[in-house]
């Protein structure tokens, strides 16, 4: 729920609310006035959780603190999150196999972090006679990634480029988060059980 849905002390315009206490007790159906007069002898805000309901319910909140808790818990899911977040690796038709290599593993680091991976393969001059050639490329780069990826889009001719979206695979994610966060201790206790 946003902030400015919430309503708070005189902003609630009701006869009754349903009242819930700072312990997260309900005090049933109260008054709006007394409501908001208990809630100033404890020192806290009335505020209003759920206003589509009758009566709303409100529960007695530092708002202030509230508010902040709310705002760090969206700093937080935002950290996490890294959907719409796109790298992009760029190569030539006529790509060495090192570094073919190199950038493949590129491509493998960052599904492995969890972005998706926009693979493109620029033709030059002559070149764009002979897309065939990009396409092995392609099928070469995604050899070296099996078990990593989910193909979200095939390889496409874009003007003079081709292109194909990767996106990692859910249990590849999972696999390298819990060990990035653990300490080294803890990484390395599962591993001596098995």
């Amino acid at each position: 729920m946003a902030d400015k849905d919430l309503r708070i002390n005189e902003q609630i315009r009701v006869r009754e609310v349903r009242l819930i206490d700072d312990k997260g007790e309900q005090k049933g159906i109260v008054p709006t006035l007394e409501a908001i007069k208990q809630a100033r002898e404890l020192g806290l805000d009335l505020v209003e959780v759920a206003p589509q309901s009758i009566p709303p319910v409100c529960k007695f909140l530092n708002y202030g603190k509230f508010k902040f808790e709310q705002e760090k818990k969206i700093k937080e899911s935002r950290k996490k999150i890294r959907v719409g977040e796109l790298k992009e690796i760029r190569m030539q038709p006529k790509i060495a196999g090192h570094d073919l290599e190199f950038k493949s593993e590129h491509v493998r680091a960052f599904l492995e972090e969890g972005f998706k991976v926009k693979v493109t393969i620029r033709f030059k001059g002559r070149e764009l006679a002979h897309t065939e050639i990009g396409e092995q490329v392609l099928k070469r780069v995604l050899a070296r990634l099996e078990g990593f990826y989910i193909m979200e889009r095939t390889p496409l001719m874009e003007g003079r480029m081709m292109s194909m979206v990767l996106q990692p695979k859910a249990s590849i994610i999972k696999k390298n988060a819990p060990a990035a966060e653990a300490s080294p201790e803890e990484a390395s206790a599962p591993a001596e059980k098995e």
